[in-house]
């Protein structure tokens, strides 16, 4: 029975139309069925409806039917079956489909392809990585020796206050050979500070001042022996002053010259000595004052003094002798104050290096550390012991290759590994977690091909753009850094797609030796089942040929933690 007009398959017949034209009954061309002739005193039997025609259940329109109901795509009806009117065909134009897939489509099929090559030729893809970290790690040779330049590093490109110090230093300059004179020294000069705290109310007595003499007496007896046997006492790389040098305190070095200098009458915080001024503000601390007399005040008690010891700065060899023994100065001042058995007073150090090694010891560390987090991403997940490997390459070869091209490495570039290892392992898991949900029945090839589909995007999208647009800054140490990691990351990313990838295959050509050698039934001769026990995945899991690993940490949020926040309870909380 043919279909009737206007019905299409699957469809329920809809209302009948109301109008002039219903109401005038059918065409023409409509089919009539025959009714039997009204007999005497009956009445006129309803037209009959017309009885569905049975379809069999297995038949071609009732598989259609079926299709269309269930939302699927079909194939081609029968060409007996009217198709359902476009809208073109009903005068609706039809609007451009907007695709979003622009990206991953292309990118997709492109990783598709590369984990094809990585299933078929593993062994190139891991070789071929380490070949590259060979070759740029020999760039490490170039790590640098000298010490970093806090002030160029760590404070901005072109600022105002650089500029004004270049000025003055063009208009005011200073002889720091002969007249040193620490107020007319614009940059910084290579010192070492004492702190002198008294242990009584008061410093400005004889017997406290004799011990802080002792210990000014110590330091400037310090002498450096380096490795070819020169030696370097104090007296050749102090400061001078008019060919004298310059005392390490006005106060200390006028008792010291004159021990019957009446410490009663000393003003705070001008005093007047041998005719010249001496300004104590900023060498004596925790004073008590007095009457005045005339601009300063009667020194009372004084608590604290401060003994600085100028040497010689610049550019060359005097400076670095200076800076030599400097480390010295600051490896000895320990003992000194153990070997003078120092009772009256307390002794506190600092100098010009100390923040400089502070800086870099602080930097050093973290390489305990470094380590220990490598240890706890292996331990998470065996399979990922070779991806952390793959992080350490991208270290090697981005530090490397940038040491190789003259980026100066600056100390804060150490810390990096933590955020590469942080921010590359990712990938590394989501990786893993596409191969677990692999079929072992399927081979290497086509396993690999489908991981590399389903994670092209999720790992081509990192965060290197975002440290590499970090070059702008006005930092040169955030420039250095910025660069040295949006560098490794782009290796570890072309390691992780290569090396790591290609661990992964040889890494399931095992699984499937190690699948079928487990599956065996062991005899009571048979010796070798401990040997069994490093061919298991991970946890002592053992994987099902059609079905997927699930990692318990997977099944710990999917059955547990994952109720738990969808529970009401945990919604009150």
């Amino acid at each position: 029975m043919e279909a009737a007009p206007g019905r299409e398959a699957g469809q329920e017949p809809g209302p009948v139309a109301q109008g002039p034209e219903a109401e005038a009954g059918p065409g023409p061309d409509s089919e009539r069925r025959p009714q039997p002739p009204a007999g005497p005193g009956s009445e006129p039997l309803p037209a009959a409806e017309p009885e569905p025609e049975p379809v069999s259940a297995s038949g071609p329109g009732r598989e259609l039917e079926l299709g269309w109901a269930a939302g699927q795509r079909a194939g081609a009806p029968p060409e007996s079956q009217p198709l359902p009117a476009s809208e073109s065909e009903n005068g609706v134009s039809e609007r451009p489909r907007c695709h979003t897939d622009c990206l991953e489509v292309p990118l997709s099929r492109a990783f598709r392809r590369l984990g094809w090559e990585v299933g078929s030729h593993p062994w190139i893809f891991l070789l071929l990585p380490m070949v590259l970290t060979a070759v740029l790690g020999a760039g490490l040779i170039h790590l640098p020796k000298e010490e970093e330049d806090l002030e160029e590093q760590y404070t901005p490109i072109g600022s105002p206050a650089k500029a004004e110090r270049r000025f003055v230093q063009g208009h005011f300059t200073a002889n720091d050979s002969n007249l040193f004179s620490i107020a007319r020294k614009s940059t910084g000069v290579n010192y070492a500070s004492i702190l002198v705290v008294s242990n009584t109310n008061s410093l400005l007595e004889q017997e406290t001042l004799s011990e802080i003499s002792e210990v000014d007496d110590a330091v400037q007896a310090l002498t450096v022996t380096q490795a070819n046997g020169t030696q370097i006492p104090y007296n050749e790389v102090y400061s001078k002053n008019q060919g004298y040098c310059v005392p390490s305190h006005p106060l200390l070095f006028a008792w010291k010259t004159n021990s019957v200098l009446n410490l009663k009458n000393i003003t705070f915080p001008i005093y007047s000595l041998a005719g010249q001024v001496v300004y104590l503000a900023n060498i004596l601390g925790g004073t008590v004052l007095g009457e005045s007399m005339g601009l300063s005040q009667l020194l009372l008690e004084a608590k604290a003094m401060r003994l600085q010891y100028y040497l010689k700065t610049g550019e060359g060899e005097d400076s670095e002798r200076s800076k030599t023994w400097l480390i010295h100065f600051l490896n000895q001042v320990g003992n000194l104050e153990k070997s003078l058995a120092l009772k009256k007073i307390q002794v506190v150090y600092f100098t010009s290096l100390s923040r400089q090694l502070e800086f870099e010891a602080t930097s050093m560390t973290v390489i305990p550390l470094f380590h220990l987090a490598y240890l706890l991403i292996i331990l998470f997940a065996v399979t990922s012991s070779f991806g952390v490997i793959s992080a350490a390459l991208a270290v090697v070869s981005g530090f490397g290759l940038m040491l190789y091209i003259g980026v100066p490495f600056v100390i804060i570039v150490a810390n990096s590994a933590f955020l590469i290892l942080g921010v590359g392992v990712d990938d590394m898991f989501i990786m893993i977690s596409a191969w677990q949900k692999t079929n072992l029945v399927d081979s290497i090839k086509e396993r690999m091909s489908n991981v590399y589909s389903k994670v092209a995007v999720s790992i081509t999208i990192t965060n290197i753009l975002a440290f590499y647009t970090r070059i702008m800054t006005s930092f040169r140490s955030v420039q250095y850094f910025c660069i040295y990691t949006g560098t490794t990351l782009l290796f570890y990313y072309f390691y992780n797609i290569t090396c790591f990838g290609a661990f992964m295959a040889l890494d399931g050509k095992r699984e499937v030796v190690c699948l079928c050698w487990l599956k065996r039934p062991e005899t009571p001769d048979q010796k070798c089942s401990s040997l069994k026990k490093p061919c298991r995945l991970p946890c002592n899991s053992l994987r099902d040929k059609h079905k997927a690993d699930i990692h318990p940490m997977s099944l710990f949020f999917r059955d547990y933690f994952g109720p738990f926040l969808t529970s009401t309870e945990s919604k009150f909380l």
